[in-house]
């Protein structure tokens, strides 16, 4: 995150210099400082942060394709007169133990064209399905998959 703040630092500069370079050295340990001092931040979770870039990039990469997917059948559910769709609530349970799986999970689903993450109670997701087709699958999707993988990279180094 050090990095991160001094890359941002120069870049933001448009030049560099030695001031420059320095005041952003000080100015980068100050604000890592901060976070590690009152934002519950430290050096284990920049570790952490690296090991789950590339899940991260993977589950990016993994829902783009979802969308692309959905948007080509909720595409032919309103160009094509004679399918009817067959709107759905689907409830299922999750077993994730982080808040960030389950809203990771619940914006997934509510990106996907054609389905919306209605409630999140506790374990339990309800989600609005346009169609049965769209519905089928999605309490055992490949995001739940790659979440739990995540909350286990991260059970390693907690």
């Amino acid at each position: 995150m050090y990095l991160l703040f001094l890359a941002v630092w120069l870049i933001l500069n448009g030049k560099v210099t030695l001031e420059i370079f320095v005041f952003g050295v000080v100015i980068s340990a100050v604000l890592f400082w901060f976070m590690c001092r009152f934002l519950d931040y430290n050096f284990r979770k920049e570790i952490l942060l690296f090991h789950l870039a590339p899940l991260f990039v993977r589950y990016f990469w993994v829902l783009v394709k979802e969308i692309v997917k959905a948007n080509v059948s909720v595409f032919k559910i309103i160009y094509s007169p004679e399918l009817q769709p067959e709107p759905a609530f689907v409830y299922f349970d999750t077993n994730f133990r982080t808040g960030t799986a389950k809203m990771l999970l619940a914006n997934s689903i509510t990106l996907t064209p054609g389905t919306i993450t209605v409630s999140v109670e506790g374990d339990r997701f309800c989600v609005h399905c346009l169609d049965q087709e769209l519905a089928d699958g999605v309490e055992d999707s490949v995001f739940v998959e790659l979440l739990k993988e995540m909350e286990a990279e991260e059970e390693k180094w907690s």
